[in-house]
C-alpha cells in the first residue's frame, strides 16, 4: 500500500520518535529492534540543549565569554522578555558604576544616557551584516552540529553585551578611584600608572566583544572587518559624543556653600574720575630714581578682579614684600581693582598696565635694574586674565599685551609671576633670555585658592607670603614652595588634579638675580626680616 511505504528522508517524523499515541500500540514497521531517532542539536559538546535557556544561563554565559571562553547556547535564542531584560540590566550596572566618576553631588542627565544607544543600534547592524553569510549557511542546512552558539543576532546582542562587562566595571572602578581620590594620581608617574592600568582594560572589552562576536560570524575577512567598524564607533562615540550620564550638580553644591556676602559696588561718579587721575599724577611722581651703581629692584603688582577680596589681600601683600625685603620702597606701583580702593589705588585696566610699565621704565636704569611684576586674577583656558570692576567695563589682560608693553618699555631684566588658573599659558610668550617667568599652573590645570573664603591664594601664600620671606632668591623660594602647594592641594580635596606651578629662567637674568640675592642678603638698602604674615 502506498500510505505505508517508509520515506528514509522524513524518518524523523514518524510516530515512533515520539513514542505511541494515548489508546493506540506502535507496530514496528521492520524486523529489528526500534531506535529513537537523535534530536538535532548544535550544542558543541554534551547533550541536547533546550530550546530556550534561563536568564541565569544567559548571564552566566556571558560573563565566562569575557575570559574568551566559547558561549554554551548551542541553537537556543533568547525570548523577547529575555533580551529585554538582560540588557537593560546591563545598561543599569554602567549608570551605576558611571557615577563613580564624578566627585560630590551629581545629576542624572536622560541626553547623556541616551545618547550611547545609537552606537548600539550601529553595532547591531555591523553584527547583521557580519554574520549573513554565516546565517544563510545556517538556514540551508539544519540541524548541522556546530562548535560555535547558533541562537542568532539576539544570542549575539545579549552575549556581546555582557561578555565586556567585566573589564568595564573595573574601568569604572579605576576611573572613579581618580575623581574620588585625585591625590593618589598626582605626579607625572602615577598618571603613567593611571593610563598603564587602563589602557589593557579597554583593549579587553573591546577584544572580548570581538571574540564573542567572531563566533558568530565565523569568517575572518568579516570579523576584522567588524573589528575595525567597532573601533571606530568607539573612537567616533569618544570625540563626537563625550556626554555622561551624570553631571556635577553645580547648583548642589552651591547650595551647600556658605552664602556669599554682598561685594561692595563701585561708583562711578566725576570725583572718582577726577580722583583717579590726580592719584596718577602723585603716584607716578613719587616713584623713586634709580641709585647709580646699584641694581634696584622696581615693583608692578596689578590686581585687576574686583569681585574677591582675595586678590585685594595678596596684591597688597605683595607691594608690601617688595618695599620690605627687596630694597624696593618708593619704586611699586600697585594696580588695584575694588570699590574700596577707587581713592587709594589706581585702577588695574589694561590701558593703566601699560601706562604704569612706561612710568617706571621712565624711573629705572632699564639695562640693569629689574623689574618685578606680580599679577593675581581668575584664569581662563585662553591664557586670558579676567577683570572686573563693574560697573567699569575692563577688558582681560593678554600675556601678548603684556609682552609688547615691556617690550616697548626697553626693560631688560624681568621678574614675573602670574598667580591664576591656566597661567602655564602665559610661559611661552614671555620667556626671553632675560626673563624669569613663574605661574600657579600649567597650562591645564586650575590653581587653588582664589576663592571668596580665601585668605591668599595658594600659589602667592607659599611663594611669596613664606618662601621669600626666608630668602632672596625666587628660583629657590619656588622649589621649596611647589611640594607644599601640592601637599595643600591634596588635603582641600582639589579635584582636578594638580595644578604643576611652571617655572623658567633665562641664560642672561641668572647671574643679576645672584648678585641682587647677595647684596640684599649682606643687608644692604635692606630690612632682614623674616616674619611670616597671615
Amino acid at each position: 500500500m502506498k500510505d505505508q511505504k517508509v520515506h528514509v528522508a522524513w524518518s524523523d517524523t514518524l510516530p515512533s520518535q515520539w513514542g505511541p499515541l494515548p489508546g493506540e500500540i506502535e507496530v514496528p514497521l521492520s524486523g529489528g529492534p526500534t531506535e529513537p531517532a537523535p534530536l538535532a542539536s548544535s550544542l558543541s559538546t554534551g547533550p541536547a540543549g533546550p530550546a530556550h535557556l534561563s536568564l541565569w544561563c544567559w548571564l552566566r554565559e556571558g560573563l565566562r565569554a569575557a575570559f574568551f571562553l566559547a558561549p554554551r547556547t548551542g541553537a537556543a535564542a533568547p525570548t523577547p522578555w529575555q533580551l529585554v531584560i538582560l540588557v537593560l540590566a546591563s545598561g543599569a550596572l554602567v549608570v551605576a558604576a558611571g557615577r563613580l566618576e564624578v566627585a560630590g553631588p551629581a545629576q542624572f542627565s536622560v541626553r547623556g544616557w541616551l545618547i550611547p544607544y545609537w552606537i548600539m543600534l550601529a553595532q547591531l547592524w555591523l553584527a547583521w551584516w557580519a554574520m549573513a553569510p554565516a546565517l544563510r549557511a545556517q538556514n540551508e542546512a539544519p540541524g548541522q552540529p556546530s562548535q560555535n552558539p547558533t541562537g542568532g543576532l539576539g544570542a549575539w546582542l545579549v552575549l556581546s553585551t555582557w561578555a565586556p562587562m567585566i573589564p568595564a566595571m573595573l574601568s569604572y572602578g579605576l576611573m572613579g578611584w581618580a575623581a574620588q581620590k585625585p591625590q593618589t594620581w598626582d605626579g607625572e608617574v602615577a598618571v603613567w600608572v593611571l593610563w598603564a592600568l587602563y589602557i589593557p582594560l579597554f583593549v579587553w572589552l573591546l577584544a572580548a566583544m570581538v571574540v564573542v562576536s567572531a563566533r558568530f560570524i565565523r569568517s575572518r575577512v568579516r570579523t576584522a572587518a567588524f573589528a575595525a567598524g567597532l573601533a571606530g564607533l568607539v573612537a567616533l562615540g569618544t570625540w563626537q559624543f563625550s556626554d555622561r550620564a551624570w553631571e556635577p550638580d553645580t547648583e548642589a553644591v552651591a547650595a551647600s556653600q556658605e552664602p556669599t556676602p554682598e561685594a561692595a559696588r563701585l561708583v562711578l561718579s566725576q570725583p572718582v574720575f577726577e580722583g583717579q587721575q590726580a592719584l596718577w599724577q602723585k603716584q607716578v611722581e613719587a616713584l623713586a630714581p634709580q641709585r647709580e651703581g646699584v641694581v634696584d629692584v622696581y615693583g608692578l603688582v596689578f590686581a585687576p578682579y574686583a569681585g574677591e577680596n582675595v586678590f585685594r589681600r595678596e596684591s597688597t601683600m605683595v607691594s608690601t614684600l617688595l618695599q620690605e625685603r627687596f630694597d624696593a620702597q618708593g619704586r611699586v606701583l600697585h594696580l588695584l581693582n575694588h570699590a574700596e580702593t577707587a581713592g587709594t589705588h589706581l585702577w588695574a585696566t589694561p590701558q593703566n598696565l601699560q601706562r604704569a610699565i612706561a612710568a617706571l621704565a621712565s624711573r629705572m636704569d632699564r639695562g640693569n635694574d629689574v623689574l618685578v611684576v606680580y599679577m593675581t586674577s581668575h584664569g581662563a583656558r585662553d591664557h586670558a586674565l579676567a577683570a572686573s570692576h563693574w560697573p567699569l567695563e575692563v577688558p582681560p589682560v593678554t600675556p601678548e599685551m603684556l609682552r609688547a608693553a615691556l617690550d616697548e618699555a626697553g626693560i631688560r631684566h624681568r621678574v614675573i609671576a602670574v598667580s591664576a588658573c591656566y597661567s602655564g599659558g602665559w610661559v611661552d610668550t614671555l620667556a626671553t633670555e632675560s626673563t624669569l617667568i613663574m605661574t600657579a599652573a600649567d597650562a591645564t590645570h586650575t590653581s587653588y585658592g582664589c576663592g571668596t573664603r580665601s585668605e591668599l591664594t595658594f600659589f602667592g601664600r607659599a611663594v611669596f607670603n613664606e618662601q621669600l620671606r626666608q630668602t632672596h632668591s625666587f628660583t629657590d623660594a619656588f622649589a621649596k614652595a611647589v611640594p607644599l602647594i601640592q601637599q595643600r592641594e591634596v588635603e582641600a580635596g582639589k579635584a582636578d588634579g594638580f595644578s604643576n606651578p611652571q617655572i623658567r629662567v633665562g641664560a642672561e637674568i641668572e647671574p643679576v638675580l645672584k648678585a641682587l640675592e647677595q647684596r640684599l642678603n649682606s643687608g644692604e638698602g635692606a630690612e632682614a626680616t623674616a616674619t611670616v604674615r597671615p
